[in-house]
């Protein structure tokens, strides 16, 4: 049975993606880790973390995935006996040199994308050393993914949903050649994704190139005072969903979700719909259909247009800004549950009214969706009730004292 491996950037989301079914969770440890920028955990949260996915029989993946000079990698090593009683399955490392200290701790070894491994060879190499498993490049085709893992002797795990980088498996230095702020160190201010402009000397015409795929969408806008602008440096999201069967018969042993940085209903979204998939393919690999809706709910969450990176093709396509369907807009906090009658007593500061769609997130509670279609004010029911008051709603998802609570405002 393949492993579904979903991110966790903080307690919500760590919740959310265990509730939709994640086999394994990977999180950030602070400084240590490519998602600065999230809320990440310290050594002293591991603890916790792990006795929140043991409840749900999940594994549990530290990302220390950074470039590691010698401080860094020296404070990292004096922090694996911690790490190690702290019951975490394993460390997800960039750097081999610190493979043997890790399973001398008795923790699992896992190479990160950031090695670029893209051959059995290095596979081989990376076992003797200790290493269990390895995250393999992402500039691999499915075809070149599939041999190389049957003849693998450590697991490998590939990415099948999330964020492309413009890089090469993740390595860059546009952010530090312009902001001094180390993507390789995790933090990354994410210039390629920024609508760039260029300018040229009148008279060049080669700015403008036309490539040969007949689907091209890398589009150059000219604009009123003659300059052009581009996404170009930003490539869509992946989305593997579609190919489900392929990746099950490619004999990897983890698909991996990329989202670390990313919001709780995110996570909790995309390892749902990537748990039905998986499952209905394990009831019935021969009739297995592509449910419409699946990517329907994908496309509801954040995400930049989606593309199926290299496993088939050069991706050629560029983003733009977020294309969910839905934004999120905070318009209050739940001020109690109530068991026997399921509902939810909310202070809100927005307007609500029956039919909206609402998002309520906590540390316990994760991430739930939910369409209002009953709710009291002042122990009547009700069909809006206006901002600065406490509204009842019934809700079949236990939820709690202080949980954030969202109206998914539709897009224009």
């Amino acid at each position: 049975m393949v492993e579904l491996l979903a991110p966790a950037g903080n307690f919500i989301s760590l919740s959310a993606v265990l509730k939709n079914g994640a086999d394994a969770v990977y999180f950030g440890l602070d400084d240590y880790n490519m998602r600065a920028n999230a809320k990440n955990f310290s050594v002293d949260d591991l603890p916790e973390v792990s006795r929140i996915a043991s409840e749900y029989g999940a594994k549990t993946y530290l990302c220390t995935n950074v470039i590691l000079d010698e401080k860094r990698a020296v404070d990292l090593d004096n922090k694996l006996e911690e790490i190690s009683s702290s019951e975490i399955d394993g460390l997800i490392l960039s750097d081999i040199g610190l493979i043997e200290n890790t399973v001398s701790h008795g923790l699992e070894a896992h190479i990160s994308v950031q090695e670029n491994v893209s051959n059995s060879y290095t596979l081989k190499t990376l076992k003797k050393l200790g290493a269990k498993r390895a995250i393999l490049s992402r500039e691999l085709s499915l075809k070149e993914i599939t041999e190389i893992s049957k003849k693998s002797s450590i697991e490998t795990e590939i990415f099948i949903h999330g964020a492309i980088c413009m890089a090469i498996s993740g390595r860059c230095f546009l952010s530090y050649g312009l902001y001094v702020r180390s993507a390789n160190c995790g933090d990354c201010l994410q210039p390629c994704r920024k609508n760039w402009t260029l300018t040229y000397e009148e008279g060049d015409d080669n700015v403008v190139n036309f490539s040969d795929v007949e689907e091209e969408s890398f589009v150059i806008s000219k604009s009123d005072d003659g300059s052009y602008s581009t996404h170009f440096f930003s490539p869509r999201d992946m989305c593997m969903i579609e190919h489900i069967p392929e990746l099950m018969k490619s004999g990897v042993a983890s698909f991996k979700i990329e989202g670390r940085a990313r919001a709780p209903d995110y996570g909790a979204m995309v390892t749902g719909v990537y748990r039905q998939a998986i499952d209905s393919y394990m009831d019935d690999p021969d009739g297995y259909e592509v449910k419409p809706e699946w990517m329907e709910e994908l496309g509801n969450v954040f995400n930049r247009g989606f593309d199926t990176n290299f496993y088939f093709n050069t991706p050629f396509k560029t983003s733009e800004d977020n294309q969910s369907k839905y934004i999120k807009k905070d318009i209050g906090q739940v001020v109690n549950y109530y068991n026997k009658v399921k509902a939810a007593e909310i202070r809100i500061w927005d307007d609500l009214a029956l039919g909206d769609k609402i998002m309520i997130q906590g540390r316990t509670t994760g991430s739930v969706t939910h369409t209002i279609d009953s709710m009291q004010s002042g122990g009547k029911s009700v069909d809006n009730v206006l901002k600065g008051s406490n509204v009842a709603i019934a809700i079949p998802t236990k939820v709690r004292e202080n949980d954030f609570v969202y109206k998914l405002v539709e897009r224009n």
